[in-house]
């Protein structure tokens, strides 16, 4: 095999979200997810923002016509009664996690390259992770 340019891959983020996703629903948790409200394409209610980011109860008995695309997430869900459209990119989603365990996986930054020489110097190559939700969850990493 000759060394040629690597053929560029598409993200795998959709993947691992709805993987992660159909995880937690077959161990009867409720996945939510934690979007960056600040990335452009981001549609919620203004109300639910906090601190620029807003966390998001995606189980199938609190939202309807969720669709996870490989670029964005879309559905309805209710907020104070009302039913809105809910949709953001995929890249705005910081982590999916089991609301009654903390359980689940914090994505990487969207659009970061890291060179093979710099793994070895940088012990974490993720970044600092965001605030986990005020909701008394907590992330763990699951390798």
């Amino acid at each position: 095999m000759s060394q040629s340019e690597p053929v560029p891959m598409t993200s795998n983020r959709p993947y691992l979200i709805r993987a992660m996703y159909e995880w937690i629903g077959d161990n009867g948790m409720t996945p939510y997810l934690l979007v960056d409200a600040g990335v452009p394409g981001v549609r919620v209610p203004a109300s639910v923002i906090r601190d620029g980011k807003v966390v998001l109860n995606v189980a199938p008995r609190a939202v309807s016509q969720l669709e996870m695309g490989n670029d964005v997430i879309h559905f309805l869900a209710r907020f104070g009664g009302v039913s809105q459209s809910i949709a953001f990119p995929v890249g705005a989603v910081q982590a999916i996690y089991a609301q009654e365990t903390g359980q689940g996986m914090m994505m990487p930054p969207e659009n970061t390259e890291v060179r093979e020489d710099e793994t070895a110097s940088d012990p974490d190559p993720l970044g600092t992770p965001p605030e986990p939700p005020r909701r008394g969850a907590h992330l763990r990493v699951i390798k």
